[in-house]
């Protein structure tokens, strides 16, 4: 069962046994429109083969086991979700999600204790901050409870793709798209709930270390009124041009400014930015182009724990 291990406000480090986790979620549908069957984890794989991969693992996605898909309602709620084995999914040609761009992705991970339980951090707030970002796209979205199950049942049951503690760790990608037909700018008659994983080699490997990056003068991560305080996935597809410059000459990623004076620090392509200077952090603050990550609400929370003089919450 569930155990919270560390607890502070609003949060929650989950800490389960794998194989309560599958013999609770893996009761799937015999038959169904999606296929879904009965499943154990690694049925039919070789352990071998994928103690193998732990040292060649990149940031590229690898054909796991299980994903989890799930539909709407005509009423908006989702139900009859479950997993699935790994493979293609159908969606339309008129698809709101591949002709206007109505989806949002969330990001997790789940790592491997020593002791061989599964961690996952803070999964509700990934589920609140999909549902936020569902209402400004128009779309409706699983509950948080939903959420979470979705995201431990297949973690469980794609247990044997998480790389030991020391390895690396499970990246978790839920995505909600509009699905069709559509052909006029409206949303989406129904949507798809749809969570894959991959395995990920540790981002820092051999502990943290600086990284470079170049300011963007030109090119804008978000503008006030957009949707660069939600995951939209429109939002990654419009920096990928200042990325890919970068890295060609030699640096790790772009720091993004505000729209409006060009002066101020936002993100980087991916991830929040705190600036430590003594025993101060300071971080942008949100104002409706930066994305509220859980990892920098985490880091909030424990700066003021561990006894910072004060963490600034301002245009930097």
């Amino acid at each position: 069962m569930f155990n919270v291990q560390l607890s502070f406000t609003n949060a929650s480090i989950f800490q389960f046994s794998s194989s309560f986790m599958v013999q609770h979620h893996l009761q799937l549908a015999a038959a169904s429109s999606y296929g879904w069957l009965r499943a154990t984890p690694s049925d039919g794989h070789s352990e071998t083969s994928v103690d193998k991969r732990w040292d060649s693992l990149a940031f590229n996605p690898v054909k796991t086991d299980y994903i989890y898909v799930m539909k709407s309602c005509k009423d908006g709620s989702f139900s009859n979700g479950g997993l699935r084995h790994y493979g293609n999914i159908e969606i339309s040609p008129s698809a709101a999600v591949l002709n206007y761009g109505q989806g949002i992705i969330e990001n997790l991970k789940a790592y491997k204790n020593k002791n061989g339980s599964i961690i996952l951090f803070r999964v509700e707030e990934n589920g609140l901050r999909m549902r936020v970002g569902a209402d400004r796209m128009c779309m409706p979205a699983p509950t948080i409870e939903q959420f979470v199950e979705a995201v431990t049942s297949t973690v469980s049951a794609n247990e044997r793709w998480i790389p030991p503690s020391n390895k690396g760790f499970l990246h978790v990608r839920p995505l909600l798209m509009g699905n069709g037909p559509v052909l006029s700018l409206t949303p989406a008659p129904e949507f798809i709930f749809l969570i894959y994983v991959t395995p990920v080699r540790n981002y820092f490997e051999g502990g943290l270390k600086p990284i470079n990056v170049v300011v963007e003068n030109d090119i804008h991560r978000a503008t006030l009124g957009g949707v660069g305080n939600i995951k939209a996935i429109g939002n990654y597809a419009g920096i990928m041009k200042a990325q890919a410059k970068a890295k060609a000459n030699g640096f790790s990623d772009v720091l993004y400014l505000d729209s409006i004076h060009n002066r101020y620090l936002e993100e980087v392509s991916t991830a929040n930015v705190f600036v430590v200077k003594d025993n101060t952090i300071s971080t942008p603050v949100l104002g409706g182009t930066i994305l509220p990550g859980i990892t920098r609400k985490s880091i909030i929370e424990i700066a003021h724990s561990q006894g910072f003089k004060g963490i600034s919450v301002v245009y930097i």
